[in-house]
C-alpha cells in the first residue's frame, strides 16, 4: 500500500526544477558515519525526534525527569520552545554525559525578528529595500539567541506573498521573487555569520518549502495549484538563493501542490533539493506528518512517517509520528532504512556543524547571556532599522514633516499607545516593557509649547463607537491630527486569514468622522499586512505606513514625522484598492486584452473599480525631490553569455538630505511564452545630499531575463526592454537591448543577484 502511494504521488508530482544532475550529495564526515554505525534502530529514530520542551509563552515547561529519561535513552534529537544558558546547559549534560552515545541536542526557537531586542516585522525590513537592514536584525538576533542557549531558528520565512489576506505576508518579504531572494540571502548571512561553530551564530531556516503563500484564497494551509512556469520562476527562486547562501536547513510547508502534501513530495523535496545540491537538514512544520492523515494521502501514522521519510524529510517537528511508528513503517518496508540512515546523518552532521560534538556547551554561558541582551548598540540598531522600514505612501500640500507652526495635536485612535502590536506575532523573549511606544515618544519629541492630546476613538478589535465625539472635538480643536489606525498584532501572522482588508472594528466610522472636520489628517498604518483603506487614502493630506517596528518603534515614527530623517521606504507589496481585487500584484501577464481606463472597451478587469493599484509596488515618497537622467546602456547586443551596464544619473534637486530607491525593472515583449510587463531585477537605495547628484550603475545578464519552459531555463534571442525608476509604476527612464543569441541557464532568474554600484557626478 505504501509503495502504491508513492508512485501516486510521483506520478502527479510537479516536475523537478533543476536542469542539474539530481544526485544527492554525499559529504559526511567520517565522525558522523561512525557514529550512524554504533546506533541502534531505536536510536537513529530519536535522533528524528524534535519535541516541545515546553510552550511559547511558557518555555521548558515541560523539561521534566521524564523528559531527561528520554534524552538518556536516546529517544530525542532536538527541543524547541525552550531557552536560558543555564537550564539548557543542563540539558545539554544529560545528553552529552548521561547517554550510551553523547550525542548533544539540538535547541530551537521560533526567532524571526529579533531575540530579546524585537526588529520591525520581516514585511517592514523589506520595506527598508536595504539587505543591510534584516542582515544586521538577524546578525544580533542570532548574538542574543546563541547567548541564550539556541542553536536554531525557523526562520527565514522566505515565501513569496500575493495575496494580502493571507496573515502570513507579515512575515515574509512580500510578492516579489528577486527581492525575496535578496532578503532571505540577507537573513541567513546574518543568523549564521561567517562561522557556524562561532558560539553567536545560529542555524537558519529556508520556509516554508514550497508554495505556501499561494494558498487558496488567502486561507493558511490551504492548497496551492501553481503551474510548473510560476513555481519554478516566482515560487522557487528565494529558496535556490537559500541554498546557494548554505542555509543550514529547510522546512516544508503545510500545503499540498496539486493534491500532493509538501511533507510527503518526494519529487519536490528529494528531487529539487538534491538537484540543487543542497546538503542541509530538512525539518517538517509542526505536526505536518501526522497531518498527512487529514490531506488524505495516508490512513495510518506509519504510512505517514513513510511517506515523510521517503520524500526527504528528515526530522519531525512535534507530530511524535516518527518516534512512534516510523519503527514500524521501516519493519514492513526495509528499503527506507537507506531513507533512514540519511536522515540521521543529516541531522548529525548539522549538530557537527555547529560545532557542537567538539564543545556542545559553547552556547550556555550564563555571563554572557545576562550582559548581551537589550543591549544599548541593539536597540540603536533596532532604531536604524526601524527609521528605515518606514513608508511614506502620501503627502499632499507636504504636510509632513509636522511644521513648527503647529503648536497643538491630536493623536486620535486606540494603537498609539499600543505598545504590546509593535512586538509582532512572533515575538521570542520580548517583552512590552522593552517597547518604546509612539505615544510617550512623541510627546517626549516634541518641541517645547507643542500640546498633544490623545483620545483612542475606538480600536480594531471593537465595534464600540462612543469615543468618536471625542475624538471629533479633538480634532477640531487641533492644528493637525493624527490618524493611527489598522491592525493590532493578533489580526496578522499564523492562522489569522482575513476576508477583509478593509479597517477593522469601527475604525472607518472614527476615520471618517475625524476627517469630517476639515482639519489637516495625517494617517499612521499601524499594520502586518496591505490594507483596502482607499476611501481613507483619498481623503487624508498624507499617509505614513509603519507597520510594527519592534522596540524602538516610537522614536523612529517620531523622528520621520518631525523631519529629523527623511521617510526612505517602499512597499514590497501592492496595496489594493479593495478586498475583491486580491490577489493583485504588479508582475502579472499582459492577456490578450490588457486592462485599459476606457470602460467601453472588454478588458481585463473590474468594472467597478480603477485598474491601478491604490499605492504600487516599489512605492514611496520622501521628504527630498529626485529627478532622474536619461538611460545609459553600455551596449546595444550581447550574447547569452555577456552581460551589459545599465546606468542613469539621478540628482535630489531638494534642500533636504534623503534617501531614493532606485529600481531596475526588465520586460521581454517579445517571447516564445507571455512574459510579464514588469520584473524586478535590481535596486539600489542611495543616500543624497540636499542639490547632490550619482551615477547607478547595475550590471545585467541575459540569464536574468531568461523564462523556465520543459527544458530548464530558456534565453532567446530578442529584444529585453529596460525601465528605470522610482516605483514599478513611476518609470523615469527607458532604454532597451537585444540578446543576439540563445542558450540555457542552469540558475533561476529571479535568483541572481544584480551588481550595482554608485559614484558622485558633478
Amino acid at each position: 500500500m505504501l509503495k502504491r502511494l508513492c508512485v501516486a504521488l510521483a506520478a502527479v508530482a510537479v516536475a523537478a526544477a533543476t536542469t542539474a544532475a539530481a544526485q544527492s550529495p554525499d559529504d559526511h564526515s567520517e565522525r558522523v558515519r561512525a557514529l550512524l554505525g554504533r546506533m541502534t534502530l531505536d536510536e537513529k529514530i530519536g535522533q528524528l525526534n524534535q519535541i516541545p520542551g515546553g510552550r511559547s509563552r511558557s518555555l521548558n515547561s515541560r523539561l521534566n525527569e521524564a523528559e531527561m529519561q528520554r534524552v538518556r535513552r536516546g529517544e530525542v534529537g532536538s527541543y524547541l520552545h525552550v531557552a536560558g544558558a543555564e537550564p539548557l546547559r543542563e540539558l545539554q549534560r544529560v545528553a552529552v554525559e548521561e547517554s550510551r552515545l553523547g550525542v548533544p541536542l539540538l535547541f530551537a526557537m521560533d526567532v524571526v525578528h529579533g531575540y530579546r531586542t524585537i526588529f520591525p516585522v520581516p514585511v517592514a525590513m523589506a520595506s527598508s529595500w536595504d539587505p543591510a537592514v534584516p542582515e544586521g536584525a538577524a546578525r544580533i538576533a542570532a548574538t542574543e539567541a546563541a547567548a541564550s542557549g539556541l542553536h536554531w531558528t525557523f526562520a527565514p520565512m522566505i515565501d513569496i506573498a500575493r495575496d494580502p489576506r493571507w496573515g502570513r505576508i507579515v512575515e515574509g518579504s512580500g510578492e516579489d521573487a528577486y527581492l525575496g531572494s535578496i532578503m532571505a540571502t540577507a537573513q541567513i548571512r546574518g543568523f549564521q555569520g561567517a562561522d557556524l561553530t562561532a558560539p553567536d551564530s545560529i542555524l537558519a531556516t529556508a520556509k516554508h518549502f514550497v508554495g505556501y503563500g499561494a494558498a487558496q484564497g488567502g486561507r493558511d494551509y490551504d492548497s496551492a495549484d501553481i503551474s510548473n512556469r510560476t513555481l519554478n520562476e516566482v515560487y522557487l527562486p528565494p529558496f535556490f538563493a537559500a541554498a546557494q547562501a548554505d542555509a543550514g536547513s529547510f522546512m516544508t510547508s503545510f500545503n499540498d501542490i496539486g493534491g500532493v502534501p509538501l511533507t510527503a513530495h518526494r519529487p519536490l523535496v528529494r528531487g529539487v533539493l538534491d538537484g540543487w545540491r543542497y546538503d542541509g537538514l530538512i525539518v517538517s512544520d509542526w505536526n505536518a506528518i501526522a497531518e498527512l492523515k487529514n490531506h488524505g494521502v495516508a490512513g495510518t501514522d506509519p504510512q505517514a512517517a513513510g511517506l515523510a521519510l521517503d520524500a526527504g524529510i528528515d526530522m519531525d517537528m512535534a507530530g511524535g509520528v516518527y518516534a512512534g511508528s516510523l519503527k514500524a513503517a521501516v519493519e514492513a518496508d526495509p528499503e527506507l532504512l537507506t531513507a533512514l540512515d540519511d536522515a540521521v546523518l543529516d541531522v548529525l552532521t548539522a549538530k557537527e556543524r555547529l560545532g557542537l560534538f567538539d564543545n556542545p556547551y559553547a552556547r550556555h554561558e550564563a555571563a554572557r547571556e545576562r550582559t548581551v541582551m537589550l543591549s544599548p548598540a541593539h536597540r540603536a540598531t533596532a532604531l536604524e532599522a526601524a527609521r528605515r522600514s518606514i513608508v511614506l505612501l502620501k503627502n499632499e500640500g507636504g504636510v509632513l514633516p509636522v511644521a513648527p507652526t503647529v503648536r497643538r495635536i491630536a493623536v486620535v485612535g486606540a494603537l498609539a499607545d499600543d505598545a504590546n502590536s509593535q512586538l509582532g506575532s512572533w515575538r521570542a523573549q520580548g517583552k512590552v516593557e522593552d517597547v518604546q511606544a509612539f505615544l510617550p515618544a512623541l510627546r517626549a519629541a516634541l518641541p517645547q509649547g507643542v500640546e498633544l492630546v490623545h483620545v483612542a476613538g475606538a480600536s480594531p478589535g471593537s465595534q464600540d463607537e462612543t469615543g468618536i465625539p471625542a475624538a471629533v472635538a479633538a480634532a477640531r480643536e487641533a492644528d493637525l491630527t493624527i490618524l493611527v489606525v489598522g491592525e493590532d498584532y493578533d489580526l496578522s501572522g499564523e492562522a489569522r486569514s482575513r476576508s477583509d482588508l478593509s479597517l477593522p472594528g469601527a475604525q472607518q466610522a472614527l476615520a471618517d468622522a475625524v476627517l469630517d472636520t476639515g482639519k489637516p489628517v495625517v494617517v499612521m498604518l499601524v499594520n502586518g499586512r496591505p490594507l483596502a483603506i482607499e476611501r481613507l487614502a483619498d481623503r487624508a493630506s498624507a499617509v505614513l505606513e509603519t507597520w510594527f517596528l519592534g522596540v524602538e518603534a516610537g522614536p523612529a515614527i517620531a523622528d520621520v514625522l518631525l523631519g529629523h530623517v527623511s521617510p526612505g521606504g517602499r512597499l514590497p507589496t501592492v496595496f489594493p484598492r479593495t478586498t475583491g481585487v486580491a490577489p493583485f500584484y504588479y508582475g502579472h501577464a499582459p492577456t490578450g486584452r490588457p486592462a485599459e481606463a476606457d470602460l467601453a472597451r472588454d478588458t481585463a478587469r473590474y468594472r467597478d473599480t480603477p485598474i491601478t493599484p491604490l499605492f504600487a509596488f516599489g512605492h514611496g515618497l520622501s521628504y527630498g525631490r529626485f529627478e532622474y537622467g536619461e538611460l545609459a546602456l553600455s551596449e546595444t547586443g550581447i550574447d547569452a553569455h555577456g552581460q551589459i551596464e545599465i546606468s542613469v544619473v539621478v540628482r535630489n534637486t531638494s534642500t533636504v538630505a534623503a534617501d531614493e530607491v532606485i529600481q531596475l525593472y526588465v520586460r521581454d515583449p517579445v517571447a516564445a511564452v507571455a512574459r510579464p510587463v514588469q520584473e524586478l531585477r535590481g535596486f539600489r537605495r542611495v543616500a543624497f545630499a540636499p542639490g547632490q547628484a550619482k551615477r547607478i550603475r547595475f550590471t545585467l545578464t541575459p540569464a536574468q531575463v531568461a523564462f523556465w519552459d520543459a527544458g530548464g531555463w530558456r534565453i532567446q534571442p530578442g529584444a529585453i526592454q529596460v525601465m528605470v525608476g522610482a516605483s514599478s509604476a513611476d518609470i523615469r527612464a527607458r532604454g532597451e537591448f537585444t540578446i543576439t543569441s540563445g542558450g540555457v541557464s542552469e540558475i533561476p532568474a529571479a535568483a541572481i543577484p544584480t551588481p550595482s554600484a554608485e559614484e558622485p557626478v558633478s
